[in-house]
């Protein structure tokens, strides 16, 4: 009895722990380092420009979020992001995604100051939406655990304008 009890645990604690993460429909993907926690089943930019190339050769948009490995905001930020199937699923099937811990030299990036964190979306034509913006008027491209919802709508946002425009 004990020993099927045992077995019955060992076969439902790997399933559980599947059902509460995204797994692309690829299958589980080797985590990357440039995830940096943010979405390791994701596949992540190296550099701005490469991920530019992505965006427009796969007609995607892109999302640049900016943090801090020790910034207590970006930390906040990153657990609820990551745990969010929805955004994970979204940001895999429809977006070309970038974390930085740097500031690039393209001034669009930073349209009202260099905050972290701070999440850009780029159309496929290389524009900076700088239209798509969280609820604060003194930092408009950051958001919070609380704030999961906007960033939400603002992708479906890039994704509707993106087609709609293209």
């Amino acid at each position: 009895m004990m020993k099927a009890a045992f077995s019955l645990l060992l076969l439902l604690l790997p399933l559980s722990t599947a059902l509460g993460k995204y797994i692309p429909k690829t299958g589980k993907r080797i985590p990357q380092t440039l995830s940096r926690g943010w979405g390791d089943q994701l596949i992540w930019g190296q550099t701005y420009e490469e991920a530019l190339y992505w965006a427009r050769s796969r007609n995607k948009p892109l999302m640049v979020i900016f943090h801090l490995e020790d910034c207590p905001h970006s930390k906040a930020l990153k657990k609820v992001f990551a745990d969010n199937s929805e955004i994970q699923k979204s940001l895999d099937e429809d977006f070309v995604v970038l974390n930085l811990v740097y500031e690039t030299t393209d001034k669009h990036l930073s349209p009202d100051g260099q905050y972290v964190p701070r999440v850009i979306f780029v159309d496929p034509s290389m524009t900076v939406r700088a239209d798509i913006i969280g609820r604060y008027s003194n930092r408009m491209y950051a958001y919070e655990p609380s704030d999961i919802d906007i960033l939400l709508e603002n992708m479906t946002k890039a994704k509707k304008l993106l087609k709609s425009e293209l």
